[in-house]
């Protein structure tokens, strides 16, 4: 999914530019004296990983010897990760060493799924624990802020940050990718186009967390959206006579929303004409929760810069812009997304998408001034994420620079 954001692309790419470019500075400033070697605790982290297989050297089965794969893997990329501060370690170049040997030894993939990292021990959740708005609220004293990102038609894509853009990429793209939930998406070209895509299927991946919610799996292709998991169940996470988890649908097999009260999400899947589309209203804590290698997330950065089209525009008199006009009239990215989907298929009914989308949002967004994105604004807006990951940098260097490392 990629698309040129439609209108002011100026000052976002001069925001981008600053940011990124502060950002560089500030880490290759960062004062020396936070570098600090930990092989230790890579090494610990693998010990304590293959020591849930039963075996350090590896299993032979061939499950045994996936999960040690895994664990080679994350050791490999801990060591990675500390390489400029241990330079000149024994410790760590022998870790390095041996973990070359091992991944030729097992004949494991360069490449492939990590072992996840040790969870943190943690008190039981108290009885309000698994309602994610509820102990917001008793933490801070106010609601959470919601995010909302909605992917739709040719496809075109609304960020949590509020820039809009028209994607073509192909195949499959993570949409979302954090602690919690992962959303990814596949897009195919449409018959009689290589050019133009639509959403052909949706897959939904809660992850498991606490006592809430164990992992559970969604999935939605073109002329099946089910009303329930892939293992067909609606409800999960059961405590206390809770469900942290639960599927619903007005429309079984078109229409399916997915409620997660841990972590405050509702996430909507549909099928509008011949494709499909998907719309998420999260808390920013959770949007948020996600590590510098999950870096792909379409909901988060946008597209690809080189898979991103330019939006059309119509003449007033054409019959696009009036049926576009007579279902949207206010003049947004929505407007833009029928006049672009229209012009494109030529089919009226293409107009829909654009329509529920827009009535996702009313239905997510709760201030209505920021339901109806102007395409003077899509795009425009400085990107939050990026700034606050500028800012949590600076906020470590100058830690660094008074207090020393940790």
């Amino acid at each position: 999914m990629a698309a040129s954001a439609v209108g002011g692309n100026h000052l976002h790419t001069t925001w981008k530019h600053i940011v990124i470019i502060v950002t560089t500075l500030l880490l290759l400033s960062a004062p020396s004296v936070c570098a600090q070697c930990r092989i230790l605790r890579c090494n610990s982290d693998f010990v304590a990983a293959t020591l849930e297989i039963g075996v350090i050297g590896g299993g032979g089965k061939n499950g045994a010897n996936a999960v040690y794969c895994s664990a080679l893997r994350s050791y490999a990329l801990c060591t990675q990760r500390t390489a400029r501060a241990c330079r000149g370690d024994l410790a760590y170049h022998s870790a390095v060493q041996g973990i070359e040997d091992l991944l030729i030894q097992h004949r494991c993939p360069q490449t492939g799924p990590t072992a996840q990292p040790r969870p943190l021990p943690q008190a039981p959740l108290s009885g309000d624990g698994c309602f994610y708005e509820k102990r917001f609220m008793q933490r801070e004293g106010r609601a959470p802020e919601y995010l909302h990102c909605g992917v739709f038609g040719d496809p075109h894509i609304r960020t949590f940050n509020e820039e809009f853009q028209t994607c073509a990429v192909q195949g499959a793209w993570p949409l979302i990718d954090n602690q919690y939930l992962y959303i990814q998406a596949t897009s195919t070209p449409t018959r009689g186009s290589s050019s133009t895509t639509i959403l052909t299927k949706i897959t939904v991946i809660l992850k498991n967390w606490r006592e809430c919610a164990e992992l559970q799996i969604y999935q939605a292709e073109l002329d099946n959206v089910p009303p329930a998991f892939v293992d067909g169940s609606v409800t999960g996470g059961d405590r206390r006579g809770h469900q942290s988890l639960r599927v619903h649908s007005h429309d079984p097999g078109r229409h399916a929303e997915i409620w997660a009260t841990h972590i405050g999400t509702t996430i909507v899947v549909r099928q509008v004409d011949q494709s499909l589309s998907l719309s998420v209203r999260s808390p920013r804590a959770i949007v948020e929760s996600y590590t510098p290698e999950q870096d792909l997330q379409l909901c988060v950065w946008g597209c690809p810069v080189s898979q991103r089209m330019e939006t059309s525009y119509a003449h007033p008199s054409t019959p696009a812009y009036t049926h576009c006009s007579s279902l949207l009239p206010v003049r947004d990215v929505y407007f833009q997304a029928c006049l672009f989907d229209l012009q494109v298929t030529g089919d009226l009914n293409s107009s829909a998408s654009a329509v529920a989308a827009l009535e996702d949002a009313r239905a997510m967004i709760s201030d209505p001034d920021r339901v109806h994105l102007l395409t003077d604004r899509a795009g425009n807006n400085p990107p939050s994420l990026l700034v606050a990951l500028a800012f949590s940098i600076l906020v470590e260097t100058l830690r660094c620079i008074f207090l020393g490392p940790v």
